[in-house]
């Protein structure tokens, strides 16, 4: 069998052009390597001998653009720093200099209702484990369009398995690297059962997190409690969800609001359970492991939470970061 030899002069003739719809909402892409902006899907690449690519060896963050307004950006490239240090990995231009290029690049997108993932890789220079081999560390930043949840998930409530998936090490945990086997993992064991998330356990039996998502729960006695985030990734919206619940310690809607331990056995036996998420917000758990939480539908706290999530994400200037549209 022959197959054609690629070159810079023919690639763009010789490229398939077939429906492609999973790219449908990719709207623009900056690279370092270039340095430049694109909105052609089919040029959002990174070579092949980045170690972002054979080792999994980068960091990122995805943060929520809602109505034109970016949602604890600050928050967001705070935890990015932080994760980039841990692992020994540097950008030297800095967070300030993502941040422009962040807006700059939506509204190049376009697109007010989106979502921005911004990625620090070791950059290329081999195909060994070697970091040293990387001469720089390099910039990849997407904007695509947001596509949000079904509303009856929403409405209604979504179910949630415990995983089998061994849980990432407390040390790994806490960085939100480019290696996400285990997440992969759990959410294939999820939709494999029928289910659309599923929840890891950690090495003593408690709740940990989602594949991407952290959890909640409103126990029997009437607690909000949070796993803490020693064996969790440190949630961006978990941590803000959990500031917002004062007020409904304030209704005595809940007792108290705190990060602790939650068994699966509490869990079942809940009043309420959800997950929170940059891309979900907040959604309402009605089973667990085939266990019907409450009476099954979503609750109020639930209810009153969502609520003042979505306050929080459209009014709060402080925590916005706005755009020149």
């Amino acid at each position: 069998m022959g197959f054609s030899i690629i070159t810079k002069d023919n690639f763009f003739r010789g490229r398939d052009d077939q429906d492609k719809p999973w790219q449908e909402d990719y709207l623009a892409m900056y690279s370092s390597l270039w340095p430049g902006i694109t909105t052609d899907p089919d040029l959002m690449m990174i070579p092949i001998d980045d170690h972002l690519a054979h080792r999994g060896d980068g960091v990122f963050e995805v943060i929520r653009c809602v109505f034109g307004k970016i949602y604890q950006m600050e928050e967001h490239l705070k935890r990015l720093d932080r994760s980039a240090k841990a692992i020994s990995l540097g950008f030297l231009p800095g967070i300030g200099h993502i941040k422009e290029i962040t807006k700059e690049l939506l509204l190049v997108a376009g697109e007010k209702d989106s979502l921005i993932k911004i990625i620090i890789s070791r950059g290329p220079g081999s195909f060994s484990a070697n970091p040293y081999d990387c001469p720089e560390s390099q910039l990849y930043v997407n904007v695509f369009r947001f596509r949000g949840l079904p509303e009856e998930c929403y409405r209604e409530g979504v179910s949630v398995i415990t995983s089998e998936t061994p849980i990432k090490k407390s040390f790994f945990a806490n960085i939100k690297s480019c290696n996400y086997l285990p997440n992969v993992l759990m959410k294939m064991e999820a939709i494999d059962a029928g289910s659309r998330y599923s929840l890891a356990l950690d090495e003593e039996g408690f709740l940990a997190e989602g594949s991407t998502e952290n959890v909640g729960v409103l126990t029997k006695d009437g607690i909000l409690k949070f796993p803490g985030f020693e064996r969790t990734l440190s949630g961006i919206t978990v941590k803000r969800v959990f500031q917002l619940a004062d007020e409904l310690v304030r209704k005595e809607m809940v007792k108290d609001v705190k990060y602790a331990p939650i068994t699966p056995k509490e869990a079942y036996q809940a009043k309420e359970m959800f997950l929170t998420g940059t891309s979900i917000n907040i959604l309402p758990v009605v089973n667990y492991d085939g266990m019907t939480i409450g009476d099954g539908s979503p609750g109020p706290v639930y209810s009153e939470m969502a609520t003042l999530l979505w306050q929080d994400m459209t009014e709060n200037k402080e925590i916005l970061t706005g755009i020149d549209w």
